[in-house]
């Protein structure tokens, strides 16, 4: 007997010894790895923020050992989703200004900003997401009742895309506009000889330069709480278009305080004097902040009518939109790219613009390759331009509910025919066989569950149009998850760090109530994130959701680490 215990206790001390320490161990899960196979998987051991093993529960609890066990009895866990086109620093630094968005008319702007100004923090009255096609009057504002009611203090409201803005008087003067004023790139509304306030693109940088900037601290808090938001959402990473060097440097300072642990792939703004000082440095990276390449602006939106198109607006015979620089611009920045390892983002909207940036690209990139020059939206695409994509390896990096947000009125100012070669994302993905997915946040919201539900069903969160707004052009259910988290990973050239859960790969991952790939279409949205981890720690749990579930269900425990 005593030779038979001898024998089990060595034997449970060589199994003891065969285990393995894992910080986490993430088991009873379906768990999609967003692998080449898409394969699913039980369970996960993570150690030191680095996946180490995927595979069935039993042999991840044969082979590992934790502290923290967490039996997410049968939720869906997918891969940290990642933003491929958001403004982060952007909407953050504009935390303090009022909020537009959701008004319907004028009148509630002008009744929400005397409101604002009542207790704003700023000498300066700015708004931000006023849209005139929500309104029964979709027409762009006069300035007239902000100048009777704001005299003597500046008003600069910006529309939602922040391709157009109403600015009052005081503003104008401040930044010396005037009737005659004239900008490449940009135009500043003239009707019967006097300013509506209404400035376009470049036109409004005219005022913009003029407004303060917040303090420093300010802008590291403001990051602080926008992540927190993103996170609640199951973003690990974002791609954040367009920044200065001031704000890497405020987005550096915040990750050394640890008040910043997002994963940020940023794009520099297009600046000449950013140029050879970048080029010279090449992609760098600061831990989870990387610089890629820059962001560049061919044209501008199109419900601003700031599309630069091939043929004239319907809605407006005559005009085109704009180039917002001069093509000699975008060739002579691709030349400069060409030899570096930084790529090239351009945002291309109209028809005329993806076709002039298609061509630059392909002058320049010649065939095939794997730089990975994207152009952001790729929104509206001749039926002749499609194949340049693949020809010349551009990817597209997209923003699903931009159709469902524009489908009330794009065909207004496209017409049927251009229509329906706008918003095309299985065309563009066709092109390359992958392309990626983002928001534009704040031009629509950050919830990333939105750009699922648009992509795959082509209907607004009330699930509008009952048969998707030209649904032949919907992603699969796959393709989308793919094009928020592997494919934007792979835009960034990260798809060997982040984007998958995979061993050796970042454990960032967000646990959700419903299997985005089973779910009925029109309950997507119904879809809550119970958790989100970045690198195997927990940085968002839906306290409320658990505490509700636990009412209901009492003794099944969720989200609560084990020994066991």
């Amino acid at each position: 007997m005593k030779k038979i215990i001898s024998l089990l206790t060595a034997c449970f001390s060589i199994f003891s010894i065969a285990q393995k320490n894992a910080d986490l161990i993430i088991t009873n899960a379906k768990i999609y790895t967003v692998n080449q196979n898409f394969d699913t998987a039980e369970s996960m051991a993570i150690s030191n923020g680095k996946i180490v093993a995927v595979g069935k529960s039993a042999d991840i609890l044969k082979n590992y050992k934790s502290k923290n066990i967490q039996n997410l009895e049968g939720e869906t866990v997918f891969p940290g989703l990642i933003d491929a086109h958001c403004h982060f620093t952007g909407f953050a630094t504009d935390k303090w200004k009022c909020e537009l968005w959701g008004t319907k008319s004028w009148d509630d702007i002008v009744a929400r900003i005397s409101d604002f100004a009542k207790t704003a923090p700023k000498e300066w009255l700015y708004g931000r997401s006023w849209d005139q096609n929500d309104w029964a009057v979709k027409e762009f504002p006069n300035k007239e009742k902000l100048d009777q009611l704001f005299p003597n203090r500046p008003v600069y409201l910006k529309r939602i895309d922040g391709h157009a803005a109403v600015a009052n008087q005081k503003a104008l003067d401040i930044a010396g506009v005037t009737k005659d004023s004239k900008i490449l790139g940009g135009e500043i509304e003239v009707k019967n000889g006097k300013l509506t306030g209404i400035l376009i693109d470049n036109a409004m940088l005219l005022v913009e330069k003029h407004i303060p900037e917040i303090e420093d601290k300010e802008a590291i808090q403001y990051f602080a709480d926008l992540q927190k938001e993103c996170f609640s959402y199951g973003l690990t990473s974002l791609h954040d278009c367009g920044i200065t060097e001031k704000t890497l440097g405020l987005l550096e300072k915040a990750q050394a305080q640890n008040t910043l642990q997002m994963k940020i792939f940023a794009l520099m703004e297009d600046n000449r004097d950013y140029y050879d000082r970048w080029i010279k440095k090449g992609r760098y990276t600061n831990k989870n902040i990387t610089v890629g390449g820059f962001k560049v602006y061919s044209d501008g939106a199109l419900g601003s009518r700031g599309a630069n198109l091939i043929h004239d607006y319907s809605d407006k015979k005559g005009w085109r939109g704009f180039l917002l620089s001069e093509r000699t611009h975008f060739e002579n920045l691709a030349k400069k790219l060409k030899n570096s390892d930084l790529q090239m983002c351009t945002h291309a909207i109209g028809d005329s613009a993806n076709r002039t940036i298609l061509q630059i690209y392909g002058e320049v990139l010649g065939m095939k390759n794997d730089r990975r020059w994207r152009i952001e939206h790729a929104q509206i695409v001749d039926k002749n331009d499609f194949d340049l994509f693949g020809k010349y390896s551009i990817i597209p990096s997209v923003q699903p509910t931009h159709a469902t947000s524009d489908m009330y009125w794009a065909e207004d100012r496209l017409g049927k025919d251009r229509l329906k070669y706008a918003y095309a994302y299985e065309d563009l993905l066709k092109q390359n066989g992958w392309l990626s997915l983002g928001t534009d946040f704040p031009v629509e919201e950050i919830n990333p569950l939105k750009t699922f539900h648009s992509a795959v069903a082509r209907k607004d969160s009330q699930n509008f149009p009952a048969n998707g707004f030209q649904k032949e052009n919907a992603l699969t259910r796959e393709q989308a998850i793919r094009g928020m988290t592997i494919w934007a990973a792979k835009a960034a050239f990260q798809e060997n760090e982040i984007g998958s859960l995979e061993v050796g790969k970042s454990a960032d991952f967000v646990v959700l109530n419903q299997d985005l790939m089973q779910v009925e279409e029109s309950k997507i949205l119904e879809s809550k994130v119970l958790e989100t981890y970045s690198g195997g720690k927990r940085v968002f749990y839906n306290k409320e959701y658990y505490d509700d579930l636990a009412q209901k269900l009492s003794g099944r425990t969720y989200g609560i680490s084990s020994s066991k």
